[in-house]
Formats: structure tokens, sequence, C-alpha cells
């Protein structure tokens, strides 16, 4: 279990006020755009024989645009946009 995890874990009052805060952030619009590109592109990519549903595929958002990734890759990129590396902060 990763260190975030344990955290969460540990303090019940912390991980209910990240849900909250991440409820909120996932009904922003442009989340929801986001959202709604990538299933689309999934469903394309599985229908088209790219991939099948199932194998642990996803599409990426990426600087250099949408790509076929595996999931556990895909979970917590810290190069591929901005905005992950944004997220994490600076380096101490």
């Amino acid at each position: 279990m990763k260190e975030t995890a344990k955290y969460y874990k540990d303090n019940p009052k912390a991980k209910a006020k990240k849900d909250t805060y991440q409820k909120e952030y996932n009904k922003k619009p442009e989340q929801v755009k986001k959202r709604v590109e990538l299933n689309k592109a999934n469903r394309k990519s599985h229908k088209n024989g790219t991939s099948s549903v199932g194998d642990g595929k996803d599409q990426s958002h990426t600087k250099n645009g949408m790509v076929l990734k595996p999931q556990s890759v895909n979970r917590g990129s810290k190069k591929d946009a901005p905005g992950d590396v944004r997220a994490r902060g600076k380096k101490k």
C-alpha cells in the first residue's frame, strides 16, 4: 500500500474531505467534457479492433494528443500532461 493510501486509511476525515473536493471537481464542465471525449475514444478503438474491451488499455490525453496506453501506466502519469506535473507540486 502506498503512502497516500495509508494516510487516507488512517485519517477518515481527510479522506471524506478529499472525496468531497473530487466530487465537485469532477462535475466541472471541462472535466465532464474530457471524460466524455476519452470514453468515446475508448469505445471507438474497441469497436475498430485496435483493442478489445477488457484488454487493460485506455485512451490517454498527452502532449501528443490521444494515445492508447495500459491502464496501469495511465493512472497518475507524471510526464504526459502539464497538469500531471503541476498537481504534484515542486521538487524538494
